[in-house]
């Protein structure tokens, strides 16, 4: 079976260049990196968290992660400037386009009660934001060894210059999205 980037470059990219008139292939949208992002609020008090969803994260996108700090204080939430709360993971190139092949074949469709993804989470510049409840849904995650369910954003990153152009471009390659209802 093809990668998802012959995929892309064989019938996506000429599909939308035909579709939205483009005058060469290069004017087609594509995805151009993917972020990985877990935010930790339970990293002020237990460090030890922070650890976890690091090596979580290492090993659903086979990439080192780093650490996301506060940029300002905020008192009612006992958070200093610079303090961690997070971790984020960055692919791109080859990376990038094994794990969206495995997020759209094997992780969504491991979502229970999943539906379909809801068109809605994108940002008005064609890039689109999807939430997991847990981790549980990459197989690479073994449950007894996670010591509690952590949920992720996933944000894909693409080249469209507006929401219609991402829906396309993402539909085309496999992405599982919910009809709209108007």
């Amino acid at each position: 079976m093809p990668d998802l980037r012959e995929i892309y470059r064989a019938n996506v990219a000429p599909e939308l260049v035909k579709e939205f008139g483009f005058s060469n292939l290069m004017e087609a949208p594509r995805v151009f990196k993917v972020v990985l992002n877990i935010g930790l609020g339970e990293a002020l008090d237990n460090a030890k968290a922070l650890d976890a969803a690091m090596a979580d994260l290492a090993t659903i996108t086979g990439q080192q992660p780093v650490i996301t700090r506060a940029r300002k204080s905020i008192a009612n939430f006992k958070l200093r400037e610079g303090q961690a709360i997070g971790t984020k993971v960055t692919l791109r190139g080859a990376r990038m386009w094994e794990f969206l092949d495995r997020l759209m074949h094997i992780a969504l469709p491991r979502v229970r009660d999943f539906r379909g993804l809801p068109p809605t989470g994108f940002d008005g510049r064609g890039n689109f934001t999807l939430g997991l409840r847990d981790q549980l849904a990459f197989p690479e995650i073994d449950y007894d060894n996670i010591d509690r369910l952590r949920g992720m954003e996933i944000t894909l990153v693409t080249t469209a210059p507006d929401d219609e152009q991402g829906l396309r471009l993402l539909t085309r390659l496999g992405m599982p999205f919910r009809e709209r209802v108007n």
